[in-house]
């Protein structure tokens, strides 16, 4: 029986559930790189709401009885009406000692500012942190901190108040790299210096957990020229996005992205000049009770 907010499918031997941690309130004047008028068109034809709503999730790894997530959400960062993946876990049974490890994908606040309470204590008394080194390299730099504009210097301060308590117990890996036996490091460019994805491989099936590569699925997808205002480098995430959705298609890749719809799992296709999203037809084989 599904619960509300929690999903689970398998690839091969490894469990991944989605755990659903809100959703929030946008605006198509986050964009650049497309007129508002064509964003809200685009939103407005895949029968979506205005203003424009964002989901974040954060993903359960079962692999051989050890848990690992896959990022964790924005704790308290959002308010109380968001940070449910922690609610989510203990739905599960799953408490935060239990949890072995973290897969980062980045550094933003609705990524791992769940990893902290508010007074900076650690949330997973035992995980291990495991993020692309370039991604730590960019945000716990104090130098680049202090350089950084105004408005950025609260983006480096929550990375550092998130990422600084575990310090101890942090692995950088780089393109390639397996994070953890099976899962491998995918560096996606552009969002953020080291923003990553994760490659799950279990025998013959994989998953691809693709952080942000897109971010408002009614819109990217037909329109994948469209960037964030908060993008590190909004050219170079175009540039990455093309090239993850290409393969996505290319490979027939199965798909999950911290702000696809929820459960998020699914396919991409070619529509036309752009793309579409086809989500993952459920199977009762591939849904854990």
């Amino acid at each position: 029986m599904q619960r509300s907010g929690i999903h689970s499918i398998r690839v091969g031997d490894v469990t991944v559930t989605a755990l659903n941690d809100g959703q929030f309130q946008a605006s198509t004047a986050i964009l650049n790189g497309v007129a508002e008028e064509a964003a809200a068109t685009a939103e407005a034809a895949a029968f979506r709401v205005l203003p424009p709503r964002i989901t974040i999730s954060s993903f359960l790894l079962d692999i051989g009885g050890r848990k690992v997530l896959v990022d964790a959400g924005c704790g308290t960062a959002f308010g109380p009406a968001m940070g449910r993946a922690r609610g989510k876990l203990d739905m599960l049974g799953i408490k935060p000692a239990d949890i072995a490890a973290v897969l980062v994908t980045h550094a933003h606040v609705d990524h791992v500012s769940g990893l902290v309470d508010p007074d900076g204590t650690p949330w997973y008394p035992n995980a291990e942190i495991v993020i692309n080194g370039l991604e730590t390299a960019f945000w716990l730099d104090d130098a680049k901190a202090a350089a950084a504009p105004e408005a950025a210097r609260g983006a480096f301060a929550t990375a550092q108040g998130a990422l600084g308590p575990y310090a101890a117990r942090t692995r950088t890996v780089s393109h390639g790299q397996e994070g953890i036996p099976g899962v491998t490091c995918h560096h996606l460019p552009g969002h953020s210096p080291g923003h990553s994805g994760w490659m799950i491989a279990s025998g013959r099936e994989s998953l691809f957990v693709w952080g942000d590569v897109i971010h408002l699925p009614g819109i990217q997808f037909a329109l994948p020229q469209a960037g964030l205002a908060f993008d590190t480098d909004s050219d170079e995430a175009r540039t990455t996005r093309a090239k993850a959705l290409d393969m996505a298609a290319t490979d027939r890749l199965l798909v999950a992205g911290m702000h696809l719809d929820f459960p998020t799992f699914g396919h991409v296709e070619r529509a036309g000049g752009a793309y579409a999203f086809v989500p993952a037809v459920w199977r009762p084989d591939l849904d854990i009770p």
